[in-house]
């Protein structure tokens, strides 16, 4: 299988502060506008994802790791796509830059 990124122009890059998980999503409100259950599958495709943001990780391993009820991996997925955090092409998950995304 090659990977290839499915929006190259919202490649992930490591922010200037400490982690991955870039300080943007509370300041620019990002967080607001998703579920915990959304929340809680961003922090699994952050931790997992290359270091472009792809993530290989179907529905069945994410189902089991956070043990969403039935639909609530989708509800979860459809609420970060229209947060702008991320894309999805099966079965690829890319983690999206949050620079040049929706602000609120």
């Amino acid at each position: 299988m090659q990977k290839r990124l499915i929006c190259p122009p919202r490649r992930r890059r490591v922010p200037n502060q400490f982690s991955w998980i870039d300080h943007r999503l509370i300041r620019d409100h990002h967080v607001e506008r998703c579920s915990v259950e959304a929340l809680a599958l961003y922090l699994v495709l952050v931790t997992v994802a290359d270091a472009d943001g792809l993530s290989y990780y179907g529905d069945d391993t994410l189902a089991k790791r956070l043990s969403p009820e039935p639909g609530q991996l989708r509800r979860a997925r459809d609420n970060l796509i229209a947060a702008d955090l991320v894309a999805f092409e099966p079965p690829f998950y890319q983690v999206l830059s949050l620079e040049g995304g929706k602000r609120r």
